[in-house]
């Protein structure tokens, strides 16, 4: 075929619209080592993209190699691919976007203090001119896909165009703090971010990209475990989205939409995410180049990786330990306190003098549940009652009587409507739900007492025979301690086939076949499930739904002192189980705002 027509077919892969041609080229400028880049734009990218950066540039001799495809500096042998550290590798990006436009490409090598230029027109090449000097590369784009019109004829408005190259923008930009990055639409700056060189500076730049709620309700995490290291900042779940639009997740410097990636963080927000909500995070995962296969997508959007389980098991964990820390009355994203439960007990009990809580959970009546399910209903009331939350004297000093500090979420002041608990703290003013509250703490000694108990099996009268795929029956060989340990006891009878014989308690009078298929299913595509616990938390919910102090319940000063500290000290307190908000906080100066004081 000839050159141009096999640069046209490569340019149906990787140039899509100009927002591909934006993507590549900057990539192409990163890989370079630059650190300011400047993009210009006119007409959504239809009618010119220029890109130019001060990396190290393009040799002049390489200047015509660089254009033919697959000609590529940074792949060398097979053992260059199985470890990639650059974004770009395949050396189709450049030969295709000047297959379907009118390319000019200007070079100066390592500061050698001259610049060459090379104009490339239906894949060919012109000569090699020299050009005023200036350090790095400048691409110019012009007319893009003005020798295809069935190509162009797709293209949408201007607005629609621009608007998906300053998506293309946004990530790279966060992927990349130290970079200098402007972008110009139509000779108007759009974007101008200067290079971050610390926390405060990338939280910014995050801000100025995500919006500033974003990063007033994140939370901070770095992780680092056996060669796996994860970063960045995961939304509190009450900054939850309708729609799957602020997630940036970056492998090695390379921003990828992954399957595993998704499932794993959906498990760790399922415990605190309202329904139908997506969960907003800009997070950096790093390893070992040789553990992910970057090849593994056309347009590099995806990855593999090699070691999937442990990297799944660990993005959970991490993503989980970080939402569950932040315990209610941590005072803004910046200052989140890690503390453990221990010593924010003894924090909490060294405020007031702890006696027993006057108000308790009434279960739902035992009649109406199966035998087993009350027989554990049973169990988790005589647990909760075990441990009462710590209630506090009804004097308590304010922190300017006595100069004793106040705890996060302060002291309760009074009660609205039976529904919501006013309190003082050193902020200001604190507005707690008291059912949504307790609920939550509630739910997590019900948890407690799962974990510490086990999960309690019980035989089916008639054992349930499923047909399963081979691969499936396997599964079921292999892992049969994770079913044990998740209160299922399953057996592989045949080649296609599999036995159930005994189901966790809770779960009586549910689906179990449906939820052990699904199990079977996670299993094989992510190498874990949380299927399982997930049902038997659903129950655990409802349970703590039920038990929690209801609307419209007078609680003394005690009681509701008593709540606040439990909430300090208890896991995600800061949503209920359904993933609504517990509590707010209103400062001061918020509340001086609400009256228009100091104007």
């Amino acid at each position: 075929m000839p050159v141009q027509l096999v640069n046209q077919i490569a340019a149906g892969e990787v140039v899509e619209r100009p927002a591909s041609v934006v993507k590549e080229l900057l990539e192409n400028s990163l890989d370079a080592g630059a650190t300011k880049i400047s993009i210009d734009i006119e007409q959504g990218g239809s009618k010119l993209i220029r890109i130019t950066d001060n990396g190290h540039g393009i040799h002049k001799d390489d200047l015509v190699l660089s254009l033919s495809p697959h000609a590529t500096s940074k792949i060398r042998s097979i053992d260059d691919l199985e470890k990639v550290i650059s974004l770009g590798f395949r050396g189709e990006a450049l030969p295709s976007i000047a297959s379907v436009s009118h390319l000019q490409l200007t070079s100066s090598w390592q500061h050698s203090g001259e610049s060459w230029s090379l104009t490339v027109d239906n894949s060919k090449p012109g000569d090699i001119m020299p050009a005023p000097y200036q350090p790095g590369t400048s691409i110019e784009v012009r007319d893009l896909f003005f020798n295809v019109p069935a190509r162009r004829k797709f293209l949408r408005t201007e607005k629609t165009e621009f608007s998906h190259l300053d998506d293309v923008v946004k990530r790279i930009s966060l992927s990349r703090f130290d970079v200098d990055i402007t972008l110009r639409h139509n000779q108007r700056v759009v974007k101008n971010l200067r290079a971050a060189e610390n926390r405060l500076q990338q939280e910014k730049r995050i801000a100025e990209v995500c919006g500033s709620n974003f990063i007033e309700q994140a939370v901070y995490m770095d992780f680092d475990y056996e060669g796996l290291h994860l970063w960045g900042w995961v939304a509190q779940p009450t900054f939850s989205r309708s729609q799957a639009d602020m997630q940036y997740f970056y492998v090695n410097g390379r921003v990828v939409k992954d399957r595993l990636v998704s499932h794993a963080i959906r498990q760790a927000y399922a415990d605190v995410l309202f329904h139908g909500r997506h969960p907003a995070y800009v997070l950096f995962f790093e390893c070992a180049p040789a553990m992910v296969d970057v090849n593994a997508h056309p347009g590099k959007h995806e990855v593999r990786f090699r070691q999937s389980r442990d990297i799944h098991d660990f993005l959970f964990r991490a993503i989980h330990k970080s939402l569950a820390e932040v315990a209610a009355g941590d005072a803004g994203a910046h200052d989140f306190r890690h503390f453990s439960t221990a010593q924010q007990a003894q924090q909490a009990v060294a405020v007031g003098a702890a006696s027993t809580s006057s108000f308790q959970y009434s279960p739902p009546s035992q009649s109406a549940m199966p035998l087993a399910v009350a027989e554990q209903q049973r169990a988790y009331t005589e647990f909760a009652k075990s441990h009462s939350p710590a209630s506090f004297e009804n004097t308590q000093p304010a922190a300017d009587e006595s100069g004793e500090e106040l705890p996060p979420l302060g002291f309760a002041r009074a009660q609205l409507h039976g529904i919501y608990i006013l309190a003082e703290n050193a902020q200001g003013l604190v507005l707690v739900d008291m059912h949504a509250a307790h609920e939550r703490i509630t739910y997590e000694r019900l948890k407690t007492a799962r974990d510490g108990e086990g999960i309690r099996s019980q035989p089916l009268l008639v054992p349930i025979t499923l047909a399963v795929s081979s691969k499936e029956a396997q599964l079921v060989e292999d892992q049969a301690q994770l079913f044990s340990q998740l209160g299922f006891e399953v057996d592989r009878i045949a080649d296609e086939s599999i036995k159930l014989r005994q189901i966790p308690v809770l779960l009586s009078g549910s689906d179990v076949e449906t939820l052990l298929r699904d199990v079977l299913s996670d299993l094989l595509t992510h190498g874990s499930s949380s299927r399982i616990e997930q049902a038997i938390n659903d129950i655990l919910s409802t349970m703590a739904c039920h038990g929690s102090v209801r609307a419209n319940r007078k609680l003394t000063i005690d009681e509701m002192n008593a709540l606040l500290r439990d909430m300090e000290i208890t896991e995600r307190s800061g949503q209920c189980n359904h993933g609504r908000p517990t509590w707010i906080q209103l400062t001061i100066a918020e509340l001086d705002k609400l009256f228009m004081r100091g104007r």
